[in-house]
Order: C-alpha cells, then structure tokens, then sequence
C-alpha cells in the first residue's frame, strides 16, 4: 500500500479530513481524532490471540476491522502515521505509574512519541488507556499544559522524568521516562511479556477506554464503567451480564463481538452475581 492510500485510509478511520502539512496544528488535531476514534483495548488477550505489532498486523486490526488496541498497536500505527506525513519522531520507552507508588518498579512495557519541530520537542501518546493524550504536550519542566482534556506537567526527580495528570484529587503520575529512545527489537520483547506474562495486568482484567466530546472520558475496567466529565467527576456503574457487556462494548465504544464472546480474565465473576 502507498502512503497516500494509507493515510487515505486512516483519516477516514478517525473523521479527520484537514491540513496534512507538518505542523503543531496536525499533530494535536489527529491526536485528538484518533483517541476519539480507535478505543485503547485489550480484549484479544483476553480471548487467547496473539498480539503482532507488525505494521501490517496493526493496520488490518485496528483501521480495516476497526478494533482498538494498547500501546504497541497504538503508538506504533501513530509513529507509521507521522513518519509517512514527514513529522521528525522517535519511539521513547517508559515505565507506566498509574496507580501505583514511587517505590515499586513496573517493567519498562510502554512505548509513547518524541516529535520534533522547530526545535521544540512535543510529546503525543494515544496508547496509555483512560489518560491517553489529546494533544501533545510540550517537553518543559514543572509547567502545566493545557491539553484537550485534562491538565498535565512534566516533572523531573532523581535523574527521571514523570509525565503527570491533574485530576480532581491533585497530581497523578502517570509515566516514567528517561528518554531512551525504544527501537523495535524492544517493542516487540515488551509486548511478548505484556501480552503473554502471567503477572501482566493485562492478562487478569478487562480494560476499554476512549477520549469523548467536551472533555469527556469513557473507561470500562472489568464490570465498571466510568463516564468522566471534562472536571475529572465520574459517574460509575456496574455491568450485570456478559450481554450487556458486549451491548456496552458497541454503543460506548464501538466495538462489536457476538453475544456469545466470552473474555477470559479474573476481573470478569459473573457467577457471583446473586439472582433475584
């Protein structure tokens, strides 16, 4: 496939039908389209397939079946998709710290994007689910950035950099880097372990996610759905069935599965449900 077809064929997959000259403007207005449009997802490990990362893989899955995906799918279809517009970018790997406190180590499993122009570096990442950028953000120390979507800074602390999001309760890490660049041989070790590990968060849980309008955020972890206003509120709610469960997946997110999938992960208990 040809540049042209393939950029064709991605902007009608994310609606974006404006300038393709490299500027500040096209990367936060295709960041935008695309997390909008391609929901960040794991639901192939949950149903035992393999995650290629290969171009081609990537492509078919996430533009052609118009599925979603996490990081290395992500990121990588966007890293294909800037390089092919003539945007100057770099894969830069990172340690993922949602949740989780300084003095615990996560495994070096994500992968987001350096972007240079004129001089200046952005960063863009539509691959780290329910906080996944809207538009890029400057690498600048302690200052916040507005973004189209929440509030974020940079801070840097003991020889590393914490990209942050501020949310109603204050600060959040949300990553670690030290801007090493992350070639492909990595990117593709990394997604064995996060695909395949029995230890990988993405192996005992359910996790969609989707940048909405006006600020809005729509996650799905497990059985829980939260529907997050442009403040950070979230109004939360249970799934009760595997049907609704696959109803939820097409109206919120746009995915579509038969009735009788069935994701196999710990964070799914259907059978503890009490009937009434």
């Amino acid at each position: 496939m040809n540049d042209k077809k393939f950029l064709d064929t991605y902007f009608d997959r994310i609606g974006y039908g404006g300038s393709r000259v490299p500027s500040l403007d096209l990367l936060n207005d295709i960041t935008l389209a695309h997390v909008r449009n391609i929901p960040f997802e794991n639901l192939d490990i949950l149903l035992g397939k393999n995650i290629d990362i290969s171009l081609d893989a990537v492509f078919e899955k996430l533009i052609i079946q118009k599925r979603g995906g996490y990081c290395f799918e992500q990121n990588g279809l966007f890293l294909s998709v800037l390089n092919k517009l003539g945007f100057e970018v770099t894969p830069i790997s990172a340690r993922v710290r949602l949740d989780k406190p300084r003095d615990f180590i996560p495994p070096r499993t994500h992968v987001f994007l350096r972007v240079e122009l004129s001089g200046t570096s952005w960063f863009t990442d539509v691959g780290v689910g329910g906080v996944s950028l809207t538009s890029a953000i400057q690498l600048i120390k302690n200052t916040e950035q507005k973004t189209n979507h929440e509030t974020r800074r940079i801070v840097y602390e003991s020889n590393k950099y914490f990209h942050q999001v501020l949310f109603p309760h204050g600060w959040v890490d949300v990553c670690e880097f030290t801007l090493e660049e992350m070639p492909e041989i990595d990117r593709v070790l990394a997604n064995w372990y996060t695909s395949n590990h029995p230890k990988s968060h993405f192996k005992d849980r359910l996790i969609v996610a989707r940048a909405g309008d006006d600020g809005k955020r729509l996650t799905l972890v497990n059985r829980e759905l939260s529907e997050r206003d442009r403040y950070g509120l979230a109004n939360k709610s249970i799934i009760k069935s595997p049907e609704e469960l696959i109803k939820t997946l097409k109206e919120k997110f746009n995915l579509t599965f038969p009735l009788d999938t069935e994701f196999q992960t710990t964070g799914l208990q259907w059978e503890n449900d009490i009937i009434d």
